[in-house]
Parts: structure tokens; C-alpha cells; sequence
């Protein structure tokens, strides 16, 4: 007879666990924005969490410190973050709609003030404590429990047992500084410094600078320092596309573009097109060949700079492009085209971050290429109980707030045996197919050595979830709807329209979305704008129709499964 109850069997349960075994204590480590939203999944789901946090407070990254800690992320005074606001929320919890579209530093840690004590997730943490150690227990076989060593400021340490873990803890803690790859660095007479200890230009008054990359904060950094700079130049080995904030008619680029219809187009046409259209479009902005920044991959390879100012600055004199730094002689920088710049003051490397989960046995987080062998970026695949999950380490074109919250919504069920995993031996086939896949799409590194697809990923972690919106259901069920799924942003609010973790107010946050993105610049009244003539609203009307119809027949003849084999058979063909 089968030890297994009805409910186990109606919901997947792991069979292989007695009723005793069962999750109920859980250790999150790290109270930044994927330990917030996993705390709150946890209570969700009924789960008692521990959320361990070395800092004296919440955000993680963006928590800012006067002096940067040691292994903990570090962020500038200025920093403003380039996701808008309606793109990063939680899905059940809207950034109030008095705040600006792309936020300061200080009111995205408000926001998750505000979130925590919404959910009461605050009374979960423990402050000041570091993670030493994440082992199996010896009966682990049996019970897939956890034995976690912390110690609290006082260099106390205390032993707990947990029948689950998230590890919550970043990719911006470890600073990459290649200083081998650099000869004569040693003897430079400035001052060289990394991107991480950067906090403002005060001390950068008169100086002559050398930031040495071009990613996102290397852009920040030269912008700003220029303010104050003799000169700056920035070193980059490949160049970068720079996109903007500010889209057509003055919206987030990313409520324009990110959009599912958009996503489809994607799906469909060959991703050299893709490229070209693209490229055409930015070029037309400023041509990034004429500003000495086209790269030497195409536009959809990586993800791109984000930054506004660093053209104009560029135009301006102000910052200088340059390829990749040869040699150091003194106090003079030597480039691979031959140029020498003189009197260089101070040296920025804006040149990213080790990875590294050390309180973690190295045998649980195996490499696969380049990176951490995760199944779909979150369970290591080599372990006899799925007890233990990575939420928030993934990189994308958009927020990890939504991301991080959907893994963690997964994770969760997984471990109330409300979703089960594939064998060891599938999920590790999934992982090798699945570095293939991006290696194959992205220009990925050692450094950042993972990168998805924003609403591709988030759809399949929600097809796992099963809070995916279907479109066709929408189409026949709820037409208005549909349109604003297919056609608007897709903000973490379509995966709580239905399914499990329903939010009854998304439908509302759906519809007044850019009611929130105009709220802040309505600081001045004027006369609207003229709408649409009725032939307008009735053209617009049957091209939105006809197109959603057949984006929703197409979806349901593919589903997401073949639309990512599609995917990757016409992405392979790159110029």
C-alpha cells in the first residue's frame, strides 16, 4: 500500500520524505531585496524564516555606507538607479505613486521599508550576524535538514538546525581588481582605486583620471567626476551600446520596449534583423562609431550601458574614450593604440566582481562553464533533497526585485513539496543545455558569467510557479486585459493575476501603471494634448486586435518550451 496521503499525490508532494521531514524552518541569508521578498514568501507559504544579516539593516546593495565595508556590496552617494520604477516593484506591493520613475538610492531603501513593514518581515531578521558556515547534517539522507554556524558582533558563534536554506547573499561583494593584467601598475605614483570604494568626486577636484571600463558604473564615474576633473578618460577593451533612460515621448525606455509584444517579435524574426534594427536606432541618437564606442559585438550580445549624460560628455571633451590600457610608466598610461596620457592622477577600475559563496561547501556549488552550475539559476542539481536555493543571483535587462521574487515564490513551493524537480540527472542535462544556450546568445564572461532573458525567464519560472498569464485564455475571457498584457510593460504584476498567490488588486495595478509613471511630473498643470480622432482609436483598435490574436494563437500552438528552442535555433546565426 502507498505511504503517500491524497494530498501528496494531487500535489507532487516528495514521496521520499516522511510527514516529520517536512519544511518548516527556514535560514535566509541576507536581508537585501531577494532576502526581503523571500522572508515574505516564506510566510506565504507557511514557513517559519530566519533571515541571518551581517549589516545593522535592510537593502543590501542599497543600503548606503560613507566607507565601504569588506565583503559586502558598496554603492556611491548619487547613485540613481536605471529601472523604473513600475518595472522593479514587488508584484503585490506598487512603489507609491509620488515617487520619481528612476530613484535615488536613499527612496528605493524607503521602498523597502515600506514593503517589510507592510509584510511584517522585519521581526524575521537578525542583524549583525555573519554566516560562517552551510553544512548538510549527517542525516541528511533522511532528513535534508541544515546545520548553519553564525556569529553575532560580539564574535559569539551559535549553531542552528534548519530544514532549508536561501542564500540571498549577491554577486557585488568581491572586487575584481586585474592588477597582473596591467604592467608597471605597481610603480604608478597615483592613486588606484576600484569602482566599489568610489563614493563622490570630492577628492577628484583638478584631477587627471583613467576609469578603466565602460560598464554601468564606469559611465556613473566618469560622468560625475568630469563635473569636477581636469580630464577623464575612459579605457574600454570591447566599447560598449549606450542606451538611454529617456524614450520616445519622454517615457522609461523600459515601460516602452519591455514589453510582450515586443518579446514575441523576438521569438520570430532572426536575431541579426533584431541587431540591425536596433543599432539603426541608437546610431541615430549618437553614432557610437563617431564617438569612438561601437563595440565589437552586436547590440542584443550583452546587455547594455545605461547612461544619458556620458554622450554629451563625450561630445563635450569632458570624458575621452579610449581602447584598452597597454602599460603604466610612472605616472604616464600608455594605450594599445600607442597613446600615452601624462600626469595621470588616479586610476579607477570599474571592473566588476568575484563571485564566491564561502560559508557554502564547495562541492554543492560546481561550475558549469563559466557559472555556478544552477538548475534554472537556482537549485544545485547534485543534491538528494532540494532543500537548498540561490535567489537573486541571475543578471538580466531589468530589476532582480521582480526576478528574485519569483524565484523565491518557486523555491518556496518546492519546499512545501507543492512542486517537485526533475531527477538529478535531468537537471543537470538542463544545466550543460542551458550554458550552452547562453554562451551560445551572450558574450559572457568570468565575471558575469550568466545572463538570461528578462521575460523569458521570468515566464518559465512562472510556468514552474504556475502564475504565467496565458493570452489566449485573456484574449477570449478578459479582451481588455489582454491588451494590457500584450501590449504594456511587463511588470511583476501579470504573475498575480491568477494562479497561486492571486493578489485581488492586480488587475487595478495593471490598469493605472502609467498613471503612476505620469504622477511625478505632473508638477506644472497644461493643456493635454488632442487624443486620438475616432478613425485613430478605431485603426489602433483592429491593428491591436489582429495582432493580439495571432500572438495569442501563436503562443498557444507554442508554448514556452518550443518558443525557446525556436529561440535558440535563429539566434545561433549571428553576424
Amino acid at each position: 500500500m502507498c505511504p503517500c496521503n491524497p494530498l501528496q499525490l494531487a500535489f507532487g508532494l516528495d514521496t521520499d520524505l516522511d510527514k516529520d521531514n517536512m519544511v518548516r524552518r527556514v535560514a535566509v541569508i541576507g536581508a537585501g531585496p531577494a532576502g526581503l521578498t523571500s522572508i515574505k514568501s516564506c510566510l506565504d507559504e507557511g514557513m517559519e524564516p530566519l533571515c541571518f544579516e551581517s549589516s545593522d539593516d535592510i537593502g543590501g546593495l542599497w543600503k548606503y555606507k560613507e566607507v565601504s565595508e569588506p565583503n559586502r556590496a558598496s554603492i556611491y552617494k548619487s547613485l540613481t538607479i536605471n529601472i523604473s520604477k513600475e518595472m522593479m516593484c514587488y508584484s503585490d506591493f506598487p512603489i507609491p505613486a509620488d515617487y520619481p520613475n528612476y530613484m535615488h538610492h536613499s527612496r528605493i531603501l524607503q521602498y523597502f521599508r515600506l514593503y517589510a513593514e507592510h509584510f511584517k518581515v522585519l521581526q524575521h531578521i537578525r542583524f549583525q550576524t555573519t554566516v560562517r558556515s552551510v553544512r548538510q547534517r549527517p542525516d541528511f539522507s533522511r532528513s535534508g535538514q541544515w546545520e548553519v554556524v553564525t556569529e553575532n558582533r560580539e564574535g559569539q558563534e551559535e549553531r542552528h538546525i534548519f530544514d532549508a536554506v536561501i542564500v540571498c547573499s549577491g554577486h557585488y561583494s568581491f572586487p575584481h581588481m586585474p592588477l597582473k593584467d596591467f604592467p608597471g601598475i605597481e610603480n604608478f605614483q597615483g592613486k588606484v582605486f576600484h569602482s566599489w570604494d568610489y563614493k563622490g568626486p570630492e577628492e577628484l577636484h583638478g584631477k587627471r583620471i583613467v576609469v578603466i571600463g565602460i560598464g554601468n558604473s564606469g559611465g556613473d564615474i566618469a560622468v560625475e567626476s568630469s563635473r569636477v576633473a581636469e580630464q577623464v578618460y575612459v579605457s574600454t577593451r570591447r566599447g560598449a551600446w549606450v542606451i538611454r533612460v529617456v524614450s520616445d515621448n519622454g517615457l522609461p525606455v523600459d515601460m516602452k520596449y519591455n514589453t510582450r509584444f515586443v518579446h514575441i517579435l523576438f521569438q520570430l524574426l532572426p536575431v541579426n534583423i533584431l541587431n540591425w534594427i536596433g543599432e539603426k536606432k541608437l546610431n541615430a541618437m549618437y553614432d557610437h562609431t563617431m564617438y569612438a564606442l561601437k563595440p565589437k559585438h552586436r547590440l542584443f550580445s550583452q546587455i547594455p550601458v545605461i547612461n544619458d549624460e556620458l554622450p554629451r560628455n563625450i561630445l563635450s571633451g569632458s570624458v575621452v574614450v579610449k581602447p584598452n590600457v597597454r602599460e603604466f610608466r610612472g605616472s604616464s598610461v600608455v594605450f594599445e593604440d600607442g597613446t600615452v596620457v601624462d600626469k595621470v592622477d588616479v586610476v579607477v577600475f570599474a571592473t566588476g566582481y568575484n563571485y564566491d559563496f564561502p560559508f557554502l561547501p564547495p562541492s554543492i556549488m560546481a561550475k558549469s562553464g563559466h557559472r555556478v552550475g544552477l538548475y534554472k539559476h537556482v537549485f544545485p542539481p547534485n543534491l538528494e533533497h532540494p532543500t537548498l536555493a540561490v535567489v537573486g543571483f541571475i543578471h538580466a535587462l531589468g530589476a532582480i526585485m521582480p526576478q528574485a521574487e519569483m524565484q523565491a515564490r518557486w523555491v518556496t513551493r518546492v519546499f512545501n513539496g507543492l512542486k517537485k524537480l526533475p531527477s538529478n540527472k535531468a537537471m543537470l542535462k538542463a544545466v550543460e543545455n542551458d550554458t550552452k544556450s547562453m554562451e551560445s546568445t551572450y558574450i559572457c564572461s568570468k565575471l558575469v558569467p550568466l545572463q538570461v532573458d528578462f521575460v523569458t525567464y521570468m515566464d518559465e519560472i512562472a510556468g514552474e510557479v504556475g502564475v504565467r498569464p496565458s493570452l489566449l485564455w485573456l484574449f477570449f475571457t478578459d479582451f481588455p486585459m489582454f491588451k494590457k498584457v500584450l501590449m504594456g510593460p511587463v511588470t511583476a504584476y501579470q504573475y498575480r493575476i491568477s494562479g497561486p498567490g492571486k493578489w485581488s488588486g492586480a488587475r487595478r495595478a495593471i490598469f493605472t501603471q502609467f498613471d503612476r509613471m505620469f504622477q511625478p511630473l505632473k508638477t506644472r498643470q497644461v493643456d493635454d494634448q488632442p487624443g486620438y480622432s475616432v478613425a485613430g482609436r478605431l485603426f489602433k483598435w483592429s491593428v491591436t486586435t489582429i495582432l493580439g490574436a495571432s500572438a495569442a494563437y501563436y503562443l498557444h500552438l507554442h508554448p514556452p518550451a518550443s518558443l525557446v528552442t525556436i529561440f535558440s535555433m535563429i539566434r545561433t546565426d549571428r553576424m
